[in-house]
């Protein structure tokens, strides 16, 4: 079956997300603000949640309609062909947003939403015994300027949770924003990655993974694969696939921190993705950090200075990476950070700079190329 599939994303991430999904063969894409729409069946919703490293969630867009008032609401809820998608023990959990629109209450329309799922639901199982014991359904209702989109929401928890980070150091990276960082820098595994403030060693896997052809989401579980519309053995096939595509590229990558107690995290984490072969982690202060190699790429997110008391320190800290990177003549470097007057302080323009967000942090990241 043909669905209208969305891939959604933090800010500032759309066009990498869309290039992911160019990268795995899909075409028509639309592109708006937090997410990419595009066309698929069931196989791409698999190949999707295994293999996109930069987007949160897979969902399927059920309908768009307007809606002014409840019966609206009800009405454009209830021409949806939800059985087609559900079985009749279909446990369905409703969330909502509401965002400049005239229905404001979020809980109202969660209840009208489950109402009419439900009547539709009628249409297909008559007998109408839905005790919700089966599989979870996740279905948003968002409202922006009384334009209803009806989600169902096929990854579970969000993609960043790649199975591998248990434990997290202090002022983590999300994986999937890692990831971003790491595609957008251009690095190619025949050149040597470092970080050299490598907290709870996210960028560093996150390149591993990139360079393997790792697929982000191999050993986890998603909501739709307890679904009956999708077939498990093409959730096996497909996994199958994915492992038959890690590659046998030499690669090395450098992780270090001044914190030892976070390294030991960091290196629990690599074991778990299974990068730790292709990642030195070290004990050693960004000052102390230099390299033989004649090029090379950092990629790495400093304190930000974000606690009262913090400031000078991170300050002085970018001070010291400026004075060390200088030495690495032929090195591209790319720091992501929410300090304004970064460059000021690291003592260089970037070449290029970007917004992002880190979780909800308005963020830079500064790019500065060999």
């Amino acid at each position: 079956m043909d669905y209208t599939l969305i891939a959604t994303s933090t800010f500032g991430l759309e066009g990498v997300v869309a290039k992911e999904l160019k990268e795995l063969g899909y075409e028509d894409l639309k592109v708006e603000n937090g997410k990419v729409t595009f066309s698929g069946d069931e196989m791409d919703i698999v190949t999707c949640n295994l293999w996109l490293r930069t987007a949160d969630r897979v969902l399927i867009n059920m309908a768009e309609f307007k809606a002014e008032s409840f019966e609206e609401l009800f009405q454009g809820t209830l021409a949806v062909d939800w059985g087609s998608l559900m079985p009749e023990d279909a446990f369905m959990h409703v969330t909502g947003k509401s965002v400049k629109s005239q229905l404001h209450s979020v809980p109202d329309c969660q209840s009208i939403v489950k109402k009419a799922v439900i009547e539709a639901m009628k249409r297909e199982y008559p007998s109408g015994n839905f005790d919700e014991t089966g599989a979870e359904y996740k279905i948003e209702v968002g409202i922006l300027k009384d334009i209803v989109t009806l989600t169902v929401d096929t990854s579970g928890p969000g993609l960043h949770k790649r199975g591998y980070r248990e434990n997290a150091g202090g002022a983590p990276i999300k994986e999937t924003l890692a990831a971003a960082l790491v595609l957008l820098s251009k690095w190619e595994p025949s050149h040597i990655l470092a970080d050299p403030m490598c907290g709870s060693g996210t960028i560093a896997i996150e390149a591993a993974l990139i360079a393997k052809n790792i697929a982000p989401g191999l050993n986890r579980s998603f909501v739709s694969e307890k679904w009956d519309v999708i077939p498990q053995d093409l959730w096996s096939d497909l996994r199958k696939h994915a492992r038959n595509s890690i590659n046998d590229k030499e690669l090395r990558i450098l992780a270090s921190d001044i914190d030892g107690r976070v390294l030991r995290t960091a290196r629990e984490n690599a074991e778990k993705a299974g990068v730790s072969e292709y990642i030195s982690f070290q004990k050693l202060p960004v000052q102390e950090f230099s390299s033989k190699k004649k090029c090379g790429f950092i990629i790495s997110n400093p304190p930000y200075g974000e606690r009262l008391g913090e400031v000078e320190e991170a300050e002085k800290l970018y001070e010291d990476m400026g004075k060390v990177f200088s030495n690495l003549e032929e090195w591209s470097y790319f720091i992501i950070t929410a300090h304004q007057g970064f460059e000021k302080h690291f003592g260089k323009k970037s070449d290029k700079n970007r917004k992002l967000y880190n979780g909800r942090i308005k963020c830079y990241y500064y790019q500065y190329f060999a």
